[in-house]
């Protein structure tokens, strides 16, 4: 084993689809604006030597305000990018050249990975009535595995995934 690596937090941008929409009823007329924060996943130092492997868990938060008259559905779905690797299976972090492995899923039984709904992932979607004038909060947690005895060299590994939702 070559030693401690430190798994820096992956970066999560923020991404949104801007969409304006006219409500349920045939006298509303009501459009949308959304914001997505997030906070990043940080799995902070990993030993190649844990039997366990590594676990952290990041958030994301969308809070659409809905403005006109009258009420209406919003509706919208979060995807998560695949990151350096190209490929929902497989995500995995980099430092220079070296490549430490792990994935995102929907529920800390790592079996759910986050992605955009094709390829066996999930994408998670949320659906609510908005009055002109209110806001439709929806949080959610999404949860880092980085699987054990990965014998990599040590160093800073990192991310960047795109975080989107589409409304």
């Amino acid at each position: 084993m070559t030693g401690w690596v430190l798994a820096t937090a992956m970066f999560l941008a923020p991404a949104v689809g801007l969409v304006s929409g006219t409500g349920g009823m045939a006298e509303a007329a009501v459009t949308f604006s959304c914001q997505v924060s997030t906070t990043a996943i940080a799995f902070g130092l990993y030993s190649p030597l844990n039997a366990n492997g590594d676990a952290a868990a990041g958030s994301w938060t969308v809070i659409c305000h809905a403005n006109g008259t009258g009420s209406a559905t919003v509706a919208g779905t979060l995807t998560l990018s695949t990151g350096f690797s190209g490929n929902y299976a497989s995500r995995f972090m980099e430092s220079g050249t070296n490549r430490l492995n792990y994935n995102i899923y929907l529920t800390p039984a790592y079996a759910q990975i986050i992605g955009n709904g094709t390829a066996g992932t999930y994408a998670p979607s949320a659906t609510g009535t908005v009055t002109a004038g209110q806001a439709y909060e929806v949080t959610g947690t999404m949860y880092g595995y980085v699987p054990p005895a990965q014998d990599v060299a040590p160093g800073s590994y990192s991310d960047a995934i795109i975080l989107t939702v589409t409304y």
